[in-house]
């Protein structure tokens, strides 16, 4: 959650040429307010007068745009702007011109960044998630090198180039996919010689870790909803524990690829299901919709829907089933023991959101203020969709977790869900990290999160 107006550090940008463009007033940057992320908007000269700029992104027309870098060599900056509902690349001329032109657009998903080289200077090509994140390479050599280097690791197909020599010789390269973290190389283009130099996780080196694949489901309306399916390496996929694992956000969105949570839960023996609801990001303004709190039945409502599926599908025995979620996941997975408080035999919130009302007035002071309240609302659905408002509805056993220096969502909202709980007589438990923020930065403290999390799903999902 943004509380501040800041200058972004947009690739390729000199403070030189920064100076120059704020003179000519060709835009000026500022910091926006999903609770989630901190976003900024390049306004241009035809911004309507008196537009507030903390207003939420959906109030805003499709002339907006999120500026990504400057390619020096063409003398252009590369931003996003909507198109149809949907984030594309467009590229605008610094020649004094402002001819502006699109570059790429996606009919199904949101453009997020562009792929840059030679330390951010050179645009090379647009990136995008579909199943899985795909590159379209604007530039020849580097799309030939991202084929001969496919060819060479195949069991790493998420190929990102990172910086470069002086020279442009030398590439540091990451390579990784769904069941490795990634692995660091150094390329060297006049000797053909691409080298190992560092893992993610050697820790994992030789450890079998699980494969990931895109499946889609029908939510209660029909709608297919996108999601992640994890299994347990050598398992044959029936009849096993569950654990849902909503991502953050809410406007955020989960992609094929290694994840440490789900990695760990699949080698625990969970199948681990990662939807992206109705309220994710990347999908579109018609898919991001209200938004996760505003539309929160809709967004729950497909959560549990992918709980049901897995059931469905003989994957998970429906006694067996777990939710577990950081952040707006932490939310979602409280909100989902109060809107379906039969599916889940165990609930996890890392660092969650619990009342909207206090989510509101958590930023009073701050910059943010009045985009926050804006993205919350006003409505029923604030009380209806807290779960602190709402803790009679709530069976399964809850753990909490947050650090007690959290930014983001003040550990008051997990102090205050444990006391009520456990005031209503609910099983509740609260595990508080001194010194640490929104992510629990702390290898320590991860596995200790992680080890705790093994064993509250163990006692609860066991079979009966």
């Amino acid at each position: 959650m943004d509380r501040f107006i800041a200058r972004h550090g947009i690739r390729g940008v000199s403070e030189e040429a920064y100076r120059t463009l704020r003179a000519n007033r060709h835009y000026r940057v500022v910091s926006e307010g999903s609770p989630s992320s901190i976003d900024f908007r390049i306004w241009g000269l035809a911004t309507p007068q008196g537009l507030d700029p903390f207003l939420p992104r959906r109030t805003r027309t499709e002339a907006d745009m999120v500026p990504l870098a400057v390619d020096s060599g063409l003398d252009s900056a590369y931003f996003l702007r909507k198109l149809n509902g949907r984030q594309a690349l467009y590229r605008i001329k610094l020649d004094g011109s402002m001819a502006t032109e699109l570059v790429y657009a996606n009919e199904r998903v949101d453009v997020d960044d562009v792929v840059s080289a030679n330390r951010g200077s050179k645009i090379i090509g647009v990136t995008f998630a579909e199943e899985q994140r795909r590159v379209i390479y604007f530039d020849h050599d580097y799309e030939v090198l991202a084929r001969a280097l496919a060819r060479a690791i195949p069991n790493l197909s998420q190929i990102n180039f990172g910086t470069t020599s002086a020279d442009g010789n030398r590439v540091i390269i990451h390579a990784g996919s769904d069941t490795d973290a990634g692995r660091y190389y150094v390329y060297d283009r006049s000797a053909r010689a691409l080298n190992e130099v560092l893992m993610v996780r050697p820790q994992l080196e030789g450890v079998a870790t699980a494969q990931v694949r895109a499946v889609s489901y029908p939510a209660a309306d029909g709608v297919m909803v996108p999601a992640y399916l994890t299994l347990p390496p050598g398992s044959d996929g029936r009849g096993l524990p569950a654990v849902i694992l909503p991502h953050g956000g809410p406007e955020a969105r989960d992609e094929w690829g290694f994840d440490w949570i789900a990695q760990y839960l699949a080698r625990l023996g969970y199948a681990v299901l990662q939807p992206n609801f109705r309220g994710s990001a990347g999908y579109g303004d018609a898919w991001l919709q209200r938004n996760g709190f505003q539309g929160w039945r809709t967004s729950i409502g497909d959560i549990s829907a992918g709980a049901r599926w897995l059931a469905a599908q003989g994957i998970a025995d429906a006694n067996r089933m777990a939710i577990v979620g950081w952040s707006y996941g932490g939310y979602a997975a409280l909100q989902s023991g109060v809107a379906e408080p039969g599916l889940y035999r165990a609930i996890v919130a890392i660092a969650p959101v619990t009342d909207l009302q206090q989510l509101k007035h958590d930023f009073d002071d701050y910059s943010s203020a009045r985009s926050v309240a804006a993205f919350v609302g006003d409505g029923p659905h604030v009380r209806e969709g807290s779960p602190l408002q709402n803790v009679s509805a709530i069976r399964a056993p809850v753990l909490l977790f947050h650090g007690d220096r959290d930014l983001n969502v003040p550990v008051s909202h997990s102090r205050r869900m444990d006391d009520a709980l456990r005031d209503a007589g609910k099983s509740s438990e609260l595990s508080l990290f001194p010194g640490l923020e929104h992510d629990l930065a702390d290898s320590a403290v991860r596995t200790q999160m992680l080890e705790r999390i093994g064993t509250f799903l163990a006692a609860n999902t066991a079979a009966r």
